[in-house]
């Protein structure tokens, strides 16, 4: 039994033992896929700074029942970075994963989500976050730390080019997204993807305007100093709901213009570790995930042949092995009509982990 299955074991004696039912649908059965993309939105809602993650894999899947109360899913994903910004309204269906050689970051995460009144909503999560290097190239770009001085000296010259080819408006930067550098024939090269926003200015001092209705966007630059080059996208603006009865959520912006980053050699940001953990007594110490390996089983033929083989007595056709004193025992068998043949094992599928949807 692996360390999750343990831990929903202990939760299920938390909970209460008496009448209580554990399911364990497969990874890719359409419960499974609806917990996991809930889980999926819920994670990118909690991610403030950074980028949306996607659904790359389930890797298991527990649903608890009892009487008269809400099903309880426990379920572990497996998330891969996209290239939208939190900020960014895309879905995040609709968004781009970062293939490995950009240095993919991944996060694994547990969560526990309630059924109730037919709709899934997350009580609780534990998530781990790296970055994967595994399939680093020679000539790869390689993740910098956010604060790299040389890289942004690049985003600061870069962001002053785009806003001298703007006209009446100023943006100010508003969050270093990543930064890597290359090597190529002319030396390191460096590539810097930032959000910036609509700013107020005065006295060449610009603040970025904390409204929803401020243009905000991303800037990719590649170079050094002077020589580069800038391209960036506006966001979409999202019109707030005219109807009363409808709400929508705006993503929080959160201005970082002194300290571009909290944490000193910071390469990316990480999805929110953890939440309310101690209401369920669900969430393992660290992910784990049902053993995927294939097992064997025996036909009902190979059986009775094994058994056959095991209850006769080998025959010898020398004198010395026949005794008075011992006799032997002879057993008559009913003649089968065909002999029994020996198939080849079937191969079960196993229940997890599912799919890969992008790579593993």
């Amino acid at each position: 039994m692996n360390r999750l299955s343990i831990i929903v074991v202990l939760g299920l004696l938390a909970l209460g033992c008496a009448q209580l039912s554990l399911r364990q649908p497969e990874c890719d059965s359409p419960e499974a896929e609806e917990a996991a993309l809930v889980a999926q939105d819920y994670l990118n809602g909690q991610h403030t700074h950074g980028y949306k993650y996607a659904l790359n894999r389930i890797e298991d899947i527990k649903i608890i029942s009892k009487p008269d109360a809400d099903d309880v899913y426990v379920v572990e994903v497996d998330l891969l970075e996209t290239d939208c910004h939190v900020l960014d309204p895309t879905p995040v269906a609709n968004c781009t994963v970062r293939p490995k050689a950009l240095t993919a970051v991944e996060g694994d995460c547990d969560v526990v989500l309630k059924r109730v009144g037919g709709v899934l909503t997350v009580t609780a999560f534990k998530c781990k976050t790296e970055e994967s290097t595994e399939d680093l190239c020679l000539g790869c770009p390689i993740l910098l730390p956010l604060n790299d001085t040389k890289a942004l000296d690049l985003v600061h010259a870069s962001l002053a080019t785009f806003n001298n080819i703007t006209v009446n408006t100023t943006y100010s930067l508003l969050e270093v997204g990543r930064m890597s550098t290359q090597i190529v024939s002319g030396g390191p090269r460096y590539l810097a993807e930032y959000v910036i926003a609509e700013a107020n200015c005065t006295n060449d001092v610009c603040v970025p305007l904390n409204d929803v209705m401020a243009n905000r966007g991303i800037c990719t630059a590649k170079g050094l100093g002077t020589a580069h080059a800038v391209d960036c996208k506006m966001f979409p603006v999202m019109v707030p709901p005219q109807d009363a009865n409808s709400t929508y959520v705006f993503p929080t912006s959160h201005v970082r213009t002194q300290n571009v980053t909290r944490k000193h050699g910071l390469r990316h940001y990480k999805l929110t570790s953890i939440h309310n953990p101690h209401i369920t007594g669900l969430l393992s110490a660290e992910t784990a995930s049902e053993s995927s390996e294939v097992v064997s089983v025996a036909t009902p033929a190979l059986l009775n042949a094994t058994a056959s083989v095991a209850s006769t007595p080998a025959a010898d056709t020398s004198s010395a092995s026949v005794s008075a004193e011992v006799p032997v025992v002879v057993v008559k068998r009913d003649v089968p009509a065909a002999p029994a043949t020996v198939t080849d094992p079937v191969l079960l599928i196993p229940r997890c982990p599912g799919r890969v949807r992008f790579f593993s």
